[in-house]
């Protein structure tokens, strides 16, 4: 029997949600072992001038325990 685990992290992109979201996976890669999911809670956007400048990501990363 599997025991996962569930740690929320940020990240933000100055190109897209998309791009924002694969930066966050790709960094929690690099620390966090078994990922098998997440979720994506939030999404806001930085506006100066009236253009976007920086999307930013809420996400909610599920991983699995080692034994």
């Amino acid at each position: 029997m599997a025991v996962a685990r569930v740690t929320e992290i940020v990240a933000s992109s100055d190109k897209s949600f998309q791009d924002a979201v694969e930066r966050g996976v790709e960094r929690a890669s690099r620390t966090l072992r078994g990922m098998t999911g997440l979720k994506v809670i939030e999404q806001k956007a930085k506006i100066v001038n009236g253009a976007i400048t920086e999307y930013r990501v809420y996400l909610a990363i599920t991983f699995v325990l080692d034994d």
